[in-house]
């Protein structure tokens, strides 16, 4: 009766009360108006209809009221996304209804939808995503604990009675459950469930951002107990079924702390003048078994998670370090994928096997790139040359046939920040990026392409690494921009295909603003998310893209290689398995993507402190840097190495215009004009770890 339900609301075009939805469901007896009641109320709670206070019923989309995702800011209004709707609902302060950042709520939309801002007010709060929340405990001369959260976009006060303290003291940092309401003003009793830190222990600053996230950071007890009865070591039964490469000159190449190592490389020159090509990557389904704690985990967490001081791994590091890590001189079990290219970095051949491979040198990018770039030879390097130098050439090939299909490379640079034993930041650079770093992004490409063609064109249930086409009206807003810095640039987006975006960076790539024009552009595109469909790589113009080369630190790689194991190995393809991996995959893709996002949530909210922090020593000091974005507010300048302030309107000497168009900001007597890519010298006027904001002040503009 519910899809009955729902087919009758889609298609009328108006709303129906009870005895018009009894007619066309043909219902005659009491017993299913009964369940028509029920079904009805369910559809309600679940705000799938609307129930409108004449009696009437309607599907929401067709009401003026909708569910979306509440996005607080700290000063207490708010924005609703709302899935399939391109702008987001403004809710003011007054009209918040208890909301809090991450609840799912209901909206109704109060301006008319034609108007360019649309403005709301949260009439009910469906689902408190966020169930624990973080913060500083103070304990008042009674005895109550009073917290204040991290998150100042969560406006709710706690109290916490002394018998549900935990024991804790003044400047514990605390995880804390909600408890009963105490009255309508954002009041509640709290528990506390777990003691991070106190907030001057060296690294409970970064625990309590990793807490916020839901990332576990110890492994549970079972998950242990059976880590400790694998073996540590490959046994000569464990040969079996594998193809012996350990003669192979097989080797890895990674950043000089690397210790999970998943992917090795070798390579050939063939008779016929072709590339031999290996990527062989760890086998780690082998050892983490479907449906074990050890797999549930994994599945769990999704990824690791890389900080400034730590890594917190998807899998034990008995197995990330150890006996999945493609380790020098150890025989280690993998998958390899070896493949044949000709002159022009077309793939003509291909074979896909489990294998057993002793990697020879754990190279470095550094040591790499002295070869490479300077024609350095490090020691122990010398019967590696000609391979890398054979390695360069195919690398080449490859990214010249990846440029000519469309690949973009928007070249956006990362920072990395210098900590010392205690995790106090003591420097700030731009991360290296060389032939090496480039060379293995191009074999791990290819790898990755070559394994889902081959499941892709076998028409079976896998897994998808995809990045969907950017919308229209996102690049035609972005070129309108461009326009307005008054720049011509050519590009046909009613058919925006990679390379038209590719044409578009080419064309502004002489510009004193390509970086930040650059990251624009980025911005403006979709996230890359996994799904069990082939929807393309929009970014790498891709047309079948997975993930296949980290299996150590990405759950859906593992079950990229569990699936090949499946269908390439034990050969399971009946009806069973299929259907058994085409409901499995929805939940898998879903999870993975969600923890990926908390992943580098996570990741940006640790550096944005950490950098903050590196900055309040740096109070009074003067940096030059270009301005990366103009707002209604006051514009944001980033330093040579990336680190990004505010520069508050309210506190600039002038009263300034913003030009919401052309995102500038132009002062009314001195008719100074600031504009994004413009350089400028600032003053560090303030830093805050704890509000992980900075604050400039500008003294002038710096000559181009």
């Amino acid at each position: 009766m519910r899809d009955n339900i729902i087919n009758i609301l889609k298609n009328s075009d108006k709303a129906l009360d009870i005895f018009e939805l009894q007619d066309l469901l043909e219902i005659t007896t009491v017993e299913e108006t009964k369940q028509l009641n029920e079904e009805l109320r369910k559809l309600e709670d679940e705000v799938i209809i609307y129930h409108s206070h004449k009696d009437k019923f309607m599907m929401l989309d067709k009401s003026h009221l909708r569910k979306g995702v509440m996005r607080a800011n700290k000063k207490g209004f708010g924005f609703v996304e709302i899935e399939n709707m391109e702008d987001d609902v403004y809710i003011a302060q007054d009209n918040m209804n208890g909301a809090i950042h991450d609840d799912i709520v209901l909206v109704e939309i109060t301006s008319k939808m034609t108007l360019d801002r649309l403005e709301g007010r949260i009439l009910k709060i469906i689902e408190r995503k966020i169930k624990r929340y973080i913060g500083l405990i103070k304990f008042d001369k009674k005895g109550i604990g009073h917290i204040n959260l991290d998150d100042s976009k969560i406006k709710l006060e706690i109290e916490i009675p002394k018998e549900k303290s935990l024991n804790a003291v003044d400047g514990h940092k605390v995880i804390v459950e909600l408890g009963k309401k105490i009255n309508n003003d954002g009041k509640y009793e709290g528990e506390v469930v777990e003691i991070i830190g106190h907030v001057n222990d060296p690294g409970v600053d970064i625990l309590s951002i990793i807490y916020k996230y839901n990332i576990n950071v110890d492994f549970p007890d079972d998950v242990k107990k059976e880590v400790s009865e694998m073996p540590m070591e490959v046994s000569s039964l464990e040969h079996k079924g594998r193809r012996d490469l350990r003669d192979e000159m097989i080797f890895t190449i990674d950043g000089d702390d690397t210790k999970d190592i998943d992917d090795a490389i070798s390579i050939k020159r063939l008779p016929n003048g072709h590339y031999e090509l290996g990527v062989h990557i760890a086998d780690v389904s082998y050892y983490v078994k479907e449906g074990s704690p050890l797999d549930n985990e994994a599945m769990e967490r999704g990824t690791s998670v890389y900080l400034v001081d730590r890594v917190i791994p998807m899998l034990p590091h008995e197995l990330s370090n150890g006996i999945c890590s493609l380790n020098p001189n150890v025989d280690r079990l993998a998958m390899s994928c070896i493949m044949e290219f000709d002159s022009s970095g077309k793939q003509l051949n291909y074979e896909i096997f489990p294998s057993i491979i002793n990697s020879k040198i754990q190279m470095t990018y550094k040591k790499v790139n002295s070869i490479l770039e300077k024609n350095e030879i490090p020691d122990e390097y010398e019967e590696y040359v000609d391979a890398l130098k054979l390695m360069k050439e195919l690398a080449d090939i490859l990214r010249k046939a990846k440029i000519r299909r469309g690949y973009i490379d928007f070249g956006v640079d990362e920072a990395k920040i210098l900590v010392d034993e205690k995790c106090v930041p003591y420097d700030v650079v731009l991360r290296d990026r060389g032939v090496g770093e480039n060379l293995i992004e191009d074999f791990m490409i290819a790898a990755n392409e070559c394994v889902a063609t081959h499941i892709y064109f076998m028409n079976l249930p896998f897994i998808y690494r995809v990045h969907e086409y950017p919308k229209e009206d996102k690049i035609r807003s972005f070129l309108g921009f461009v326009s307005s810095l008054g720049y011509q640039v050519n590009g046909n987006i009613k058919d925006v295909k990679p390379t038209t975006l590719q044409n578009i960076l080419k064309q502004l790539e002489d510009k004193p603003e390509y970086k930040i024009l650059s990251s624009l552009l980025l911005r403006s595109m979709q996230k890359a998310v996994y799904k069990p469909e082939n929807l393309g790589h929009y970014g790498l113009a891709s047309s079948c893209y997975t993930h296949f080369t980290s299996p150590i630190r990405r759950y859906p790689d593992t079950t990229v290689h569990r699936l090949l194991r499946t269908y390439l190995i034990d050969g399971r393809i009946d009806m069973m398995t299929i259907r058994k991996w085409e409901e499995k995959l929805v939940y898998v893709a879903e999870h993975s993507s969600e923890r990926e996002r908390a992943s580098v949530d996570c990741e940006r909210e640790v550096e944005d402190m950490k950098m903050a922090e590196y900055m309040e020593k740096h109070i009074g000091e003067e940096f030059e840097g270009m301005i990366s974005s103009v707002t209604s507010f006051g514009m944001f300048v980033e330093l040579d190495n990336l680190i990004e302030g505010l520069v508050p309107l309210r506190e600039m000497k002038d009263f300034f215009h913003f030009d919401e168009e052309h995102m500038t900001l132009t002062g009314e007597r001195s008719h100074v004009k600031y504009s994004i890519g413009e350089r400028v010298l600032i003053k560090v006027v303030r830093a805050s770890k704890v509000e992980k904001t900075i604050d400039f002040e500008v003294i002038r503009k710096v000559e181009k």
